[in-house]
């Protein structure tokens, strides 16, 4: 009897509950092994029970021995990854006046240099099978600095910068790299809370958020994306 194939792998990367959680379920329906990293594993152990074939990792992405110990148990108890979606992100929102160094620093290890970190763990492999989608989750404040995006738009135009560099070099090895800006809040618990006078169509959904992330790493190669934006219907812009 001949085995049978493993089901692609799935690694999404800053996994709550809002698009982290959708992310893993969308890929998990489709019948990927989703690994689901954290830094810590409380919400993500709980989650992996709900998803066939899910795998809960702590993972701090601004540590280099942390994101390669845990890629290493990834590829030798779920295989080779397929997909990577970068959704983990540090926001401090503070004017050029109030932000400390440590604070900068901090937001630019989280987005940009945990998205090198992670990103260097997959690509050969990645390479080596032709076959491959590395989706990171970026933000307006990627293109224009807001008085209180002192730390995080310069670290998401890097995290950003990164992504297109990265997608010019890898398209020929059948790598396709891509930034989905998100350009609104993001529908959660937390977010209902601050904001309880808001509407439905203030808010992005995750779910939706997630199956335009599927449907990007779908793409056939002829027509790859390296960038798109989502907002709703209420955003002004």
């Amino acid at each position: 009897m001949k085995d049978q194939p493993k089901q692609p792998v799935c690694v999404v990367i800053g996994v709550g509950p809002g698009n982290g959680a959708a992310f893993a379920r969308r890929f998990g329906l489709a019948g990927y092994q989703v690994a689901l990293l954290a830094r810590q594993i409380d919400y993500t152990n709980t989650l992996a029970k709900e998803i066939n074939g899910s795998r809960a990792y702590a993972c701090d992405v601004t540590d280099a021995a942390s994101v390669e110990r845990v890629f290493s148990s990834i590829h030798h108890e779920m295989g080779d990854v397929n997909t990577l979606i970068f959704n983990a992100g540090a926001g401090i929102w503070k004017s050029v006046e109030e932000i400390t160094p440590e604070e900068f620093e901090q937001s630019w290890r989280v987005n940009a240099l945990g998205s090198l970190l992670v990103s260097q763990q997959v690509i050969p492999v990645m390479k080596k099978n032709r076959l491959g989608n590395i989706i990171f989750i970026g933000a307006t404040a990627s293109r224009r600095g807001g008085a209180k995006t002192a730390a995080f738009a310069p670290a998401k135009a890097a995290q950003r910068s990164l992504a297109e560099s990265m997608a010019r070099h890898l398209g020929l090895s059948a790598v396709h790299v891509a930034t989905v800006i998100i350009d609104g809040v993001v529908d959660t618990p937390s977010t209902r809370k601050m904001m309880p006078e808001k509407s439905d169509n203030y808010f992005v959904q995750p779910d939706d958020i997630a199956e335009v992330v599927f449907n990007l790493t779908q793409q056939p190669s002829s027509t790859w994306s390296s960038e798109i934006e989502v907002r709703p219907f209420g955003e002004v812009w």
